[in-house]
């Protein structure tokens, strides 16, 4: 099953996502299941699975004004290079012994089709992309044994982890959380849909041409590794949120670099969950993160 959020009168919506459309979740089923986060929590997958069967869809797929899939998740936590690749920041250097990890703020991401905000001044210089896997963790749980990881994981969706390379000099959390510089979606896809989630392909393209290309396996720090060590932190629970690390091919990492400008097109795409679309706008005037769809951009 596959399911998206969007926002319909400003309020946030809950729908379940076809290769035809968005079936809206209505009535007393979408007072109880208001989001994904809230499936989860409830295991409310088969409620909505046997509601929307034989319902015609009510959203076209290019007509909704999408929301992150879990934008509503307690943790967005984020793994740093996890694959073998130039650092987009310090160049050549060896692989990372441990896992490294950073969070993401309220704002700094926007849903599928949605603006990628230029980031203003300087910081617009260095503006990068980076596809990657995220994991959506399905129960409460704390110190997971690496072979018991995918039995937590509830899902799958699709991130864009927009960087601002200058101000990562300055910190790792400074150059990763501008308003609305990363992206994720289209859609939270069930584990259950993805037979071998070492075996499904990355590809990002950029103004249609493929700049990044891999698989779960060619991480450095498996998904098994990932779970195991962040659970090993602390408690993480229903609908939280892990962004596995991006491999070779973002625009900081090449020689030479490539930067995003306005007007570029960014395609995620991740077999089996979806393919992640924005495109960079320059934002006019003031940014309220809570009411986007007002915002003037060129």
């Amino acid at each position: 099953m596959k399911l998206a959020c969007y926002l319909e009168d400003e309020k946030p919506r809950l729908g379940v996502y076809t290769e035809d459309g968005i079936i809206a979740v209505t009535g007393a089923l979408a007072d109880t299941y208001p989001s994904i986060r809230a499936v989860i929590e409830k295991n409310g997958f088969a409620d909505i699975a046997d509601w929307a069967e034989g319902r015609d869809v009510d959203i076209g797929l290019e007509d909704a004004h999408y929301l992150p899939p879990l934008h509503d998740a307690e943790k967005v936590i984020c793994v740093g290079v996890n694959y073998p690749k130039r650092h987009p920041v310090h160049g050549d250097m060896p692989p990372p012994e441990n896992i490294s990890l950073f969070n993401k703020w309220e704002g700094a991401l926007v849903g599928h089709l949605q603006p990628l905000i230029l980031p203003p001044g300087e910081a617009a210089q260095t503006f990068d992309y980076e596809g990657e896997l995220v994991l959506v963790i399905g129960r409460e749980c704390r110190a997971v044994a690496k072979e018991d990881a995918f039995d937590v994981i509830a899902g799958y969706t699709i991130m864009d982890d927009g960087s601002v390379r200058g101000w990562q000099k300055h910190s790792v959390p400074a150059g990763k959380n501008f308003t609305g510089s990363g992206a994720s979606g289209p859609c939270f896809v069930t584990a259950d849909e993805i037979d071998d989630p070492f075996k499904i392909r990355l590809s990002t393209r950029l103004n249609g041409e493929e700049v990044q290309s891999a698989t779960p396996d060619d991480m450095i720090f498996d998904i098994p590794t990932i779970i195991n060590y962040v659970s090993t932190i602390g408690h993480l629970k229903p609908g939280d949120i892990i962004a596995t690390g991006s491999p070779s091919g973002s625009g900081g990492s090449r020689q030479p670099q490539r930067f995003l400008v306005p007007g570029d097109e960014l395609e995620i795409e991740w077999s089996g969950i979806g393919c992640l679309k924005n495109k960079v706008c320059r934002m006019i005037g003031s940014l309220l993160p809570d009411v986007q769809e007002k915002v003037l951009y060129t």
